[in-house]
């Protein structure tokens, strides 16, 4: 059980998030199906923080770059370039393999999409590549060991 915790925990921060935790809680033995339901709860509650607290954290962004005077981030211009060619969709499929799920879901709110959409498509993408890397782990550990 403390395992899953675990992956729950990895999952919901940044940085480590589904692509990582995933396959390691695979390869550690544990249950694909729990692990890629887990990892998807941690991730999507973590993400839907950031969606809730969003309006909180732009308004304090945009004050302390005002007073700084400060030009966008590299990171925003990369986020911007994306939005305009993939828009909420496509920021929200590539995120979790390009940027992160929880940027992806900032960037997205940022460049203009509403909470609700934003929810629905980070949902989507989350459990789509949670199953892709769950799925894609278990075939091929499996193959793995059943070859050595």
């Amino acid at each position: 059980m403390f395992e899953y915790f675990l992956v729950f925990l990895g999952a919901a921060i940044p940085w480590l998030e589904i692509a990582l935790v995933i396959p390691l809680g695979i390869i550690s033995g544990l249950s694909p199906v729990w692990v890629i339901l887990t990892a998807f709860i941690g991730n999507m509650l973590t993400v839907l923080v950031v969606i809730v607290g969003f309006q909180k954290v732009k308004e304090w962004m945009e004050s302390r770059n005002r007073k700084k005077g400060k030009a966008e981030s590299k990171r925003t211009e990369r986020g911007k370039r994306i939005w305009n060619k993939y828009g909420m969709p496509g920021v929200a499929l590539l995120g979790p393999i390009v940027i992160g799920t929880h940027i992806a879901a900032f960037i997205g709110l940022l460049f203009g999409a509403n909470k609700t959409n934003a929810t629905v498509w980070m949902s989507i993408s989350i459990a789509l590549w949670s199953l892709v890397f769950g799925i894609a782990t278990a075939l091929g550990f499996d193959l793995f060991t059943r070859n050595f």
